[in-house]
C-alpha cells in the first residue's frame, strides 16, 4: 500500500524516479544521501564486524607493548592492553567462541520475545489493533503518539526495541506513510531518548548505584537516591517527543519520498478494513490481556511477593525477579492474546497455524543471527583487550586537562560520553567505567553527583542510534529490510543522524537551561556538592 497523498503526492511518490524530484533535494537531504550511499557501499555489516575484529587483534598486539599511565578505577592499576594474538589468547578465543555468541545479551531476549510477537502478527492481532487505533488517532498526531509510546517503553527494559520499533513501521505503513520513517521515529524515541521517561525504570537504580560507587572515592557518607534524575528525565521526555516529531515529519520522511518500499502487508489489511469477527477477536484478546495484567498486579502487590527482592520490584542488587521476567512476560502478553484473537477472528484454524506464525517470526531472524554472531565476537574481543577501557580513560584525562568552568565541564562530559558511546554500547558498563572517574572529579569541583549522572545520561542516549556497537542496531537494520530490501547500515545511519546530532545539541542546551533555572533534578538531588572536610578529600 503506497503512502497517501497527505504525505507524498503523485509526482514524488515512493516509486518516483524522475530527475525533477531528485533536483529538489535540499542540502541536508543531499548530504544524508551521500552518507547513505557511502555507508551502503561498505561491505555487509557482518563483514564489517569481521574487519573490526581483525583490527582489534592487530591493535591489541601493537599497543600491548606500550605502557600507559591511565589507572583502572576498579583495580587501581595501570591499564594494560591485552595482546589477543598470542597462543593462549587465540586458544581462549576458539574455546569461548560458542559461548560468546550464545551469551550475547540481546540474543535470547530478541528470540523469545519475537516468538510471542510472531503469533500476534500471524493472528492479525497487531494489524487489527493498529488499524482500530488509527481510527481514533488523527494522522497529524501519529508521530508524537508513537514517540510517547517509545519513551514510556523504557519502563519495560528492552521492550521498545522488540516491539515499538517494528510496530512503528507497521503503523506508518497502515496510515499511508513511509514505514522506514516510522521505524526511524520509534528508534529515535526508544534508543536516542533512552534517558527520557515519565516513569521510573530499572536503569534508574542501576545507574544510581554506580554513581554512589564513585561518590565513595570522595565521601563515604554521601548517598545517591535511585530517583535522583526523575524530574529531569520526565521533562526530557517532552523535549524528545517535540524534537523527534519535527525531525520525523519535516526532515526524515520528506527525504524518503523517492525511496520505494515493498508492500509486505496482506492485501486486506488496509486502514479501516476490519471485519466484525476481527473486531470481536480484538475485544476478546484485550480482555484476556487485561485479566493477565490484573493477575500480575495482584501477584506483585504484596510486600512478600516472590517477584520482589528486599520488598522492591525494581531492585538491581539483589535483582528483583520481576525485572528478569520482563521478556517472558512480553512473550505471554502477545502469545496468549494472539492465540485468542486468531481463533475468534478465524485466522487460526488449528494449532499448526500457531506454530507456523512462530516459525515465520524465526525465519525473519536469520540475518540477525548472522550479524549477532560476528558482532558478539567483536565486542567480546574489544572488551577483553581493554581497548574500550583505554579510550574511556583517555577521554576522561582530556576533560580533566581542560580545567574548564562547571558548565563547560558538564558539556565536555556530555560529548566525551557521546563519543565513548560509539565504542561501548552498554549504558551500565560504560558508567561503571566512567563513574569512578567523573563523579569524584566533579565533586571536588563542587558539582553534585546527581548532576554529573544527568549529564552522562544525555551523552549516553544521543549517539545510541548511530553506532553499530549498540547491540540492537543490527536488529533495526533487519526491520528496515522488511520494507526496503537493499537497506543497510548506511540507510539506517543516514536516517538516524539528524536525530542524533539534534538530540545531542538541544538536550545539552536543555540540561544547562534546566540547571540555570534551578529546576529540581529529582528526589534528593542538589546541583552542588560541598565537601565535608579536607581530611576526607585528601583520601
Amino acid at each position: 500500500m503506497p503512502p497517501s497523498d497527505e504525505v507524498i503526492d503523485s509526482t514524488n511518490g515512493p516509486n518516483a524516479s524522475d530527475d525533477s524530484v531528485k533536483n529538489r533535494r535540499t542540502p541536508v537531504e543531499w548530504l544524508l544521501d551521500r552518507i547513505e550511499r557511502i555507508g551502503n557501499a561498505l561491505p555487509d555489516p557482518a563483514v564489517l564486524f569481521v574487519i573490526a575484529l581483525i583490527l582489534v587483534w592487530v591493535a591489541s598486539a601493537w599497543l600491548s607493548g606500550i605502557s600507559f599511565t591511565e589507572i583502572n578505577p576498579a583495580t587501581k592499576e595501570s591499564v594494560k592492553v591485552v595482546n589477543l594474538l598470542t597462543g593462549p589468547s587465540i586458544a581462549a578465543f576458539l574455546e569461548n567462541m560458542v559461548k560468546s555468541f550464545t551469551a550475547f545479551p540481546p540474543l535470547g531476549v530478541v528470540l523469545v520475545a519475537m516468538l510471542g510477537v510472531g503469533v500476534a502478527e500471524a493472528s492479525g492481532l497487531v494489524h487489527v489493533g493498529l488499524k482500530e487505533l488509527l481510527r481514533f488517532t488523527p494522522k497529524q498526531l501519529l508521530t508524537p503518539m508513537l514517540l510517547l509510546v517509545a519513551v514510556i517503553s523504557h519502563t519495560a527494559a528492552d521492550a521498545g526495541y522488540l516491539l515499538v520499533i517494528p510496530i512503528g513501521g507497521v503503523m506508518f505503513h497502515a496510515a499511508g506513510r513511509h514505514p522506514l520513517a516510522g521505524i526511524a521515529c520509534a528508534f529515535a524515541g526508544v534508543s536516542g531518548g533512552f534517558s527520557a521517561n515519565f516513569l521510573p525504570s530499572g536503569i534508574d537504580p542501576l545507574l544510581a548505584g554506580l554513581t554512589e560507587s564513585g561518590v565513595l572515592v570522595v565521601d563515604a557518607d554521601r548517598k545517591v537516591n535511585a530517583l535522583c534524575n526523575l524530574y529531569f528525565t520526565a521533562a526530557s521526555s517532552i523535549l524528545v517527543i517535540l524534537v523527534g516529531w519535527y525531525l520525523t515529519d519535516r526532515i526524515v520522511e520528506p527525504r524518503l519520498r523517492i525511496t520505494p518500499f515493498t508492500d509486505e502487508e496482506p492485501a486486506n489489511d488496509s486502514v479501516g478494513d476490519v471485519t466484525t469477527r476481527e473486531r470481536i477477536g480484538l475485544i476478546a484478546a484485550i480482555a484476556v490481556a487485561l485479566v493477565g495484567a490484573v493477575a500480575m498486579i495482584l501477584w506483585c502487590w504484596p510486600a512478600d511477593s516472590p517477584m520482589r527482592a528486599d520488598g522492591s520490584l525494581t531492585s538491581v542488587k539483589p535483582p528483583a525477579p520481576l525485572m528478569g521476567a520482563i521478556v517472558p512476560l512480553i512473550f505471554f502478553f502477545f502469545f496468549i492474546p494472539g492465540i485468542v484473537h486468531g481463533y475468534v477472528s478465524g485466522r487460526f484454524k488449528n494449532h499448526r497455524d500457531v506454530i507456523a506464525g512462530m516459525k515465520k517470526a524465526m525465519e525473519s531472524m536469520g540475518y540477525y543471527l548472522v550479524l549477532v554472531f560476528f558482532a558478539a565476537l567483536f565486542i567480546n574481543a574489544f572488551t577483553s583487550s581493554n581497548l574500550g577501557l583505554l579510550l574511556a580513560l583517555k577521554g576522561a584525562a582530556l576533560l580533566e586537562s581542560m580545567r574548564a568552568s562547571g558548565s563547560m565541564t558538564i558539556i565536555g562530559l556530555v560529548f566525551i560520553t557521546a563519543f565513548v558511546n560509539l565504542f561501548i554500547g552498554s549504558a551500565s558498563a560504560k558508567w561503571a567505567l566512567l563513574a569512578p572517574i567523573f563523579v569524584p572529579m566533579l565533586m571536588l569541583r563542587g558539582v553534585s553527583p546527581e548532576l554529573t549522572q544527568a549529564a552522562y545520561r544525555v551523552g549516553d542516549s544521543s549517539t545510541n542510534i548511530i553506532t553499530p556497537m549498540m547491540p540492537y542496531f543490527p536488529l533495526v537494520v533487519v526491520f528496515c529490510q522488511r520494507y526496503v530490501k537493499q537497506a543497510g547500515v548506511g540507510t539506517l545511519g543516514s536516517l538516524m543522524l539528524p536525530y542524533s546530532l539534534t538530540f545531542l545539541l538541544l538536550w545539552t542546551i536543555f540540561l544547562l537551561g534546566y540547571w540555570t533555572l534551578g529546576l529540581p533534578l529529582g528526589i534528593d538531588a542538589p546541583y552542588t556538592y560541598t565537601s565535608p572536610g579536607d581530611a576526607i578529600i585528601s583520601k
